[in-house]
């Protein structure tokens, strides 16, 4: 029987996806994304799942991209076969509910590209964060270049992409990488909860707040803020804004109905 690459458990209304190869430290190949790109879709169209959480094991969340696999491929393998496009940028592309990365152990070239691609990242106080592709004789392709720059700044980008070293998890969340640091222990049971008190909101009003996050890295302020307005307003033709409402004014916990 072959090995399941990603495995999926439901915590309520929390779908847990972890990343299933810890011989190889959970290294990232075509086969991996294309079972993760799967597990995801699947989440994403279960009315009953509200936020999702992607993690690895404790040594691992992810070690980078599978170098066995692709060390002797050419230039035209890469290009033509759109190597890490694909089932690579499902995340990106096709997920609207939100996913939390929670990252303990390594995170590295392709494995960090990939937390990055989650909507935050919560870390382990053990957790690793590295673009050591430069030291390959290649960079990063995921987003390296692109999402870090964006995340911690040009300088602190730089230092790692050229350098390819590591930082540990108390400089990524003072970077601004990680959004904040739980112990190992009981790590991803913490993780779940966090992700269980987003899932308990209204949905399609966490999708929405997630899209209007993320447009503030793709507009001008400008055109940022006439999208948030517009959204904002949107969210008075929802039912859950009036009951959330309502429950603040009658003092009680709102009862959303995702609709």
């Amino acid at each position: 029987m072959s090995e399941q690459l990603v495995l999926t458990r439901i915590e309520g209304a929390v779908g847990v996806l972890t990343l299933n190869r810890p011989k190889v430290l959970n290294a990232l190949s075509n086969e991996v994304m294309q079972a993760l790109s799967e597990a995801l879709l699947a989440l994403e169209n279960n009315e009953n799942i509200g936020a999702i959480v992607l993690t690895g094991n404790e040594k691992a969340f992810a070690a980078g991209a599978d170098i066995a696999a692709m060390k002797d491929w050419s230039y035209t393998d890469v290009y033509k076969s759109n190597y890490i496009g694909g089932y690579w940028e499902t995340m990106k592309n096709a997920i609207r509910k939100p996913v939390v990365a929670a990252v303990s152990g390594y995170a590295l070239g392709g494995g960090c590209e990939l937390a990055m691609m989650c909507d935050f990242i919560i870390a382990a106080d053990n957790a690793k964060f590295g673009q050591p592709e430069i030291k390959l004789g290649t960079i990063p392709g995921l987003g390296g270049t692109q999402r870090l720059t964006r995340a911690i700044g040009k300088s602190k980008a730089m230092d790692m992409v050229l350098t390819g070293r590591m930082m540990d998890a108390q400089e990524a969340e003072k970077a601004g990488l990680v959004s904040r640091i739980l112990p190992l222990e009981n790590f991803l049971d913490e993780v779940v909860k966090v992700a269980q008190g987003i899932a308990s909101l209204s949905v399609p009003t966490v999708m929405m707040a997630k899209q209007c996050v993320n447009t503030a890295l793709e507009t001008t302020l400008e055109q940022g803020l006439q999208y948030e307005r517009r959204v904002f307003h949107a969210t008075f033709a929802t039912e859950d804004q009036k009951e959330g409402m309502a429950a603040f004014i009658e003092k009680r916990p709102a009862n959303f109905k995702n609709m």
